[in-house]
């Protein structure tokens, strides 16, 4: 008779052994959750409190999944049917791995919207198809040691003719100033994750916006590579973050952003 046991459970990290990982390395999400707000990063990186998925992140990661799907299958030169990229939609909305979905509306609404979404960017992203990609979805990593920085880490989504394409849902229309602004943290980490790993610089980098209107669509921000003037920044950035998490300077950043923070509860109890 054959039996079965249940694997020891993983041990669980001290608070300690936490924040000394955290100084090790730093990805463009954990900087910008430290820049916007040092609780919230607390909370999430050092408590890894988990809390239920939204339907926007849903969506957002249903879509990103197809487009995933979409580009490597280019990658492979075997590309997908407009039928085999819904069946990939299907199984990724079905996947509940990361946990249930608070629906606040209604859940087929939600999907056909997601579905949508993937229909109009294939119609009308211009990435040439016949061209393979240069990467789809690959972990990348720059040690940064020599200027006493943590090691940076990341995954691009789509590298194009050495261009670097970041995948994003959005409710509005994004402008294209404020999100060269706003993404700036997150395109500076991919120009240097970039040229970490391939010794030259990228030919720039788009942010694909789609947009979840009552009619999709797609809105593509172009931007330039990385100036010396970003690195710098984003070096000093870098600099704040690991000196504040040494510190430990868990501490709220109030304001109009609260109001949809998922630890909006915690943060009302802290001391």
């Amino acid at each position: 008779m054959t039996t079965t046991t249940t694997p020891p459970d993983k041990p669980q990290r001290t608070e300690v052994e936490i924040i000394a990982s955290l100084q090790n390395t730093v990805s463009a999400s954990r900087l910008n959750t430290f820049l916007q707000c040092r609780l919230k990063f607390y909370f999430l990186y050092v408590l890894e409190l988990k809390k239920p998925k939204t339907a926007a992140l849903h969506v957002g990661s249903t879509v990103h999944a197809v487009l995933k799907s979409w580009s490597k299958a280019r990658w492979l030169g075997r590309p997908l049917t407009l039928k085999e990229l819904h069946e990939e939609f299907s199984r990724a909305w079905a996947d509940d791995s990361e946990g249930p979905v608070v629906w606040e509306d209604n859940e087929a609404d939600e999907k056909a919207t997601g579905w949508r979404l993937c229909e109009t960017y294939l119609r009308e992203c211009r990435i040439p198809t016949d061209i393979k990609p240069d990467a789809v979805e690959v972990p990348v990593e720059a040690d940064l040691s020599e200027y006493g920085l943590p090691r940076l880490i990341g995954i691009l989504d789509l590298v194009q003719q050495g261009r670097i394409i970041d995948y994003k849902t959005a409710a509005s229309t994004p402008n294209a100033e404020k999100v060269a602004h706003t993404t700036e943290v997150q395109t500076s980490s991919y120009g240097v994750l970039y040229r970490a790993n391939k010794s030259q610089p990228e030919n720039g980098i788009e942010l694909h916006h789609l947009v979840k209107l009552k009619n999709p669509k797609v809105v593509i921000t172009s931007l330039p590579p990385m100036s010396d003037a970003q690195q710098t920044r984003l070096f000093h950035l870098m600099e704040a973050y690991v000196s504040g998490v040494a510190r430990r300077e868990f501490i709220p950043s109030p304001g109009m952003q609260c109001a949809s923070c998922e630890f909006f509860n915690e943060c009302r109890q802290w001391k």
